[in-house]
């Protein structure tokens, strides 16, 4: 089994989103804001009122009620998510399911180096 996130259960949101990442200083605690921009579940024939964003894998499934639509000239435009952790051992068991979401849709992972690298990393030249 493949890991998904669906906002309305059985149903897996086919749009990947854009993912950040923040932690405590002791690393203990932290978020993962998750932005989804045109999400199917945004569309007029969904299926309803959406009640948290439920993440899926073969551990389990994690869920979150922080879930908040983005509007733009009053159309909803995308969903924005926040799972909370509290314990290294909530952030391990996000970290898993990130791994396994990444791998299901072949995405890649990039940290702060590689961030840099990817917008260019370089200094510009002088005169």
């Amino acid at each position: 089994m493949g890991a998904a996130i669906q906002f309305f259960q059985g149903v897996d949101e086919p749009v990947v989103p854009d993912i950040r990442m923040t932690r405590s200083r002791d690393g203990r605690t932290g978020q993962a804001i998750f932005v989804f921009e045109q999400p199917e579940a945004l569309a007029p024939e969904a299926m309803g009122d959406i009640g948290g964003m439920y993440m899926l894998d073969e551990e389990g499934q994690m869920v979150t009620r922080e879930v908040n639509a983005r509007f733009v000239n009053g159309k909803a435009a995308a969903l924005e998510a926040t799972y909370t952790w509290k314990t290294s051992a909530d952030f391990e068991r996000f970290m898993r399911f990130a791994q396994r979401y990444a791998e299901s849709h072949d995405l890649g992972f990039a940290g702060k180096e590689e961030e840099a690298e990817q917008e260019g990393g370089q200094e510009p030249e002088g005169d």
